[in-house]
């Protein structure tokens, strides 16, 4: 059964450009470490709620967006080993100052599979 982990991220909009560069890194070496899809996307369409949205959920200030990102793995079991390597793995040894993003106000979890469509075929209906 498939295990995704989650992240809504604060980004500074001037520093979107290094940001990307550490997404695509990140995709490279979760690929390598045995991820099966990994996705990073940036707020476009994301209006603001109510009671809550995805703006609150990481306290986003002025001149910020919010990046949406998932890690798709096997299992719990995979998900744990690719997370290991990929932690341990020198390309993702950096100095946390250097961050494009703050990651005290980064949201994320993991969560076992409950209904999922990769995309290998569409659904019958």
């Amino acid at each position: 059964m498939a295990y995704v982990d989650g992240f809504l991220i604060p980004v500074p909009n001037a520093r979107l450009d290094d940001y990307r560069a550490l997404a695509e890194l990140g995709a490279k070496v979760w690929r390598d470490h045995g991820a099966l899809h990994y996705f990073e996307g940036v707020a476009e369409d994301v209006p603001e709620g109510k009671t809550t949205d995805f703006w609150r959920a990481v306290k986003r200030e002025e001149g910020e967006t919010v990046v949406f990102a998932f890690i798709v793995y096997e299992s719990r079991a995979s998900r744990d080993d690719v997370m290991a390597k990929a932690m341990a793995d020198p390309r993702m040894q950096m100095d946390p100052s250097t961050m494009p993003f703050d990651g005290k106000r980064m949201v994320f979890g993991g969560f076992s599979e409950l209904v999922a469509w990769m995309g290998e075929s569409r659904p019958a209906g």
